[in-house]
C-alpha cells in the first residue's frame, strides 16, 4: 500500500516539474509567428462586408426566381382560364373535371342547332332549285310552249287580253258553268288555294276561269256562277274562234261543237288543269287534280317567293 502511494506521488512531482520548466522563447520568433498569423487572418470589417454581399446576392437570386415564377404563372393564365391541376385537392374534383371533358350540354345544343340550321337551309335550296328548273324547262324558246296572246271579255263585259295578266302570277282554269261535278269541285279548290296564297304572299295571284262553252257562258252567266265560289275569281268568255284559239295556246283540249242551236243540249269535254303563269306571262307549272288545296297553295306560294323581279301591284290594287 505504501509503495503504491509513493509511486503516485512521484508521478505527480514529475508532471509538476515538467510544467514548471518553460524554455526561453526568442522574441523574434514570436514576432515571426505573429506576423505569419496576421497575414492569414481577415479583418472583421472585411468579413462583415463579404457576408453582406453574399446576403445581397442571395436576395437577388430569390427575387429573380420569384419573378420567373410570376411570369410563368401569368403565361399560364393567358392561355387557360381553368384552374390548375395542383388546385384540385380531392378525387371528386378530379373526376368532375375529367368527366365533362371538351363536350358538355352547351356544346351539344350548339352542335344540334347548327346541324338543324344547315339541314333546313340546304333542303330549302334544293327545293328552290328544283322549282327553278321546272320553271325554266317549261319556257319555250321564242314562243312559249303553254300560254300566249288572246283577246277575250271578262264577266263584267270589259275587254281582257294576255297583257292584263302582266305584273303578278295568274292561275288559269278552263271549265264551263253547266259542268255537273268536276268544275264545281275544282273551283272550290281554286277558292281555297287563292285564300291560302293570299295569307302567305298577299294579293299576288289572279284567279281566272276561261269558259269552254262560249255559246251558253255569257258574261252575265259567268258573273252569277263564279260569285258562288269566290268574288276574286274572274271569268273570261268570247266568240267561239277566240275561245278555240286561247285553248290552242294553252294546249287545252275541248270538244264543244262550233254550231249550236238555241236550247240544244250537247256535251263539253276539256282538260282539267290549273295553269300557273308568272308575271311575265310565261308558263310555270301545271297543277292537276291529284294535288290538294294545301299542296297546290304551297307550290304557288313557293314560286311567288322565288320571284326576284318587281311586281306591278298598283294595277291590281
Amino acid at each position: 500500500m505504501s509503495s503504491t502511494c509513493n509511486c503516485v506521488a512521484g508521478a505527480a512531482r514529475a508532471i509538476k516539474s515538467t510544467t514548471a520548466f518553460r524554455p526561453p522563447v526568442q522574441t523574434s520568433a514570436r514576432r515571426t509567428f505573429a506576423s505569419a498569423s496576421s497575414r492569414f487572418s481577415v479583418p472583421s470589417r472585411e468579413l462583415a462586408g463579404f457576408k453582406s454581399q453574399c446576403a445581397w446576392k442571395a436576395e437577388n437570386n430569390a427575387s429573380a426566381e420569384a419573378r420567373r415564377a410570376n411570369i410563368a404563372q401569368g403565361q399560364l393564365r393567358m392561355f387557360s382560364s381553368s384552374s390548375p391541376r395542383h388546385k384540385l385537392k380531392t378525387i371528386e374534383q378530379v373526376r368532375a373535371r375529367n368527366k365533362s371533358g371538351p363536350f358538355n350540354l352547351t356544346a351539344a345544343i350548339l352542335f344540334v342547332a347548327t346541324a338543324g340550321g344547315l339541314y333546313t337551309y340546304f333542303t330549302y335550296e334544293k327545293e328552290r332549285m328544283a322549282r327553278q328548273r321546272i320553271a325554266n324547262q317549261t319556257k319555250g324558246v321564242g314562243k312559249p310552249k303553254v300560254g300566249g296572246p288572246f283577246d277575250l271579255v271578262d264577266h263584267n263585259g270589259k275587254p281582257f287580253t294576255h297583257e292584263d295578266m302582266q305584273g303578278r302570277y295568274s292561275l288559269v282554269y278552263f271549265g264551263f258553268s253547266h259542268c255537273p261535278d268536276i268544275c264545281p269541285d275544282e273551283l272550290d279548290k281554286m277558292a281555297l288555294m287563292y285564300d291560302k296564297v293570299k295569307e302567305q304572299c298577299g294579293v299576288e295571284l289572279l284567279p281566272l276561269m276561261i269558259t269552254c262553252d262560249p255559246a251558253r257562258d255569257t258574261p252575265e252567266v259567268l258573273k252569277e256562277y263564279l260569285a258562288e265560289f269566290h268574288p276574286a275569281i274572274l271569268g273570261l268568255t268570247g266568240t267561239y274562234d277566240n275561245i278555240k284559239q286561247t285553248c290552242k295556246e294553252y294546249r287545252v283540249y275541248f270538244s264543244t261543237p262550233s254550231t249550236v242551236k238555241p236550247g240544244q243540249d250537247y256535251l263539253v269535254d276539256h282538260s282539267i288543269y290549273f295553269y300557273l303563269m308568272d308575271p311575265e306571262g310565261d308558263f310555270v307549272e301545271a297543277i292537276g287534280r291529284n294535288f290538294t288545296a294545301d299542296q297546290a297553295a304551297r307550290i304557288i306560294a313557293d314560286h311567288i317567293k322565288d320571284w326576284e323581279k318587281p311586281l306591278k301591284k298598283d294595277r291590281w290594287a
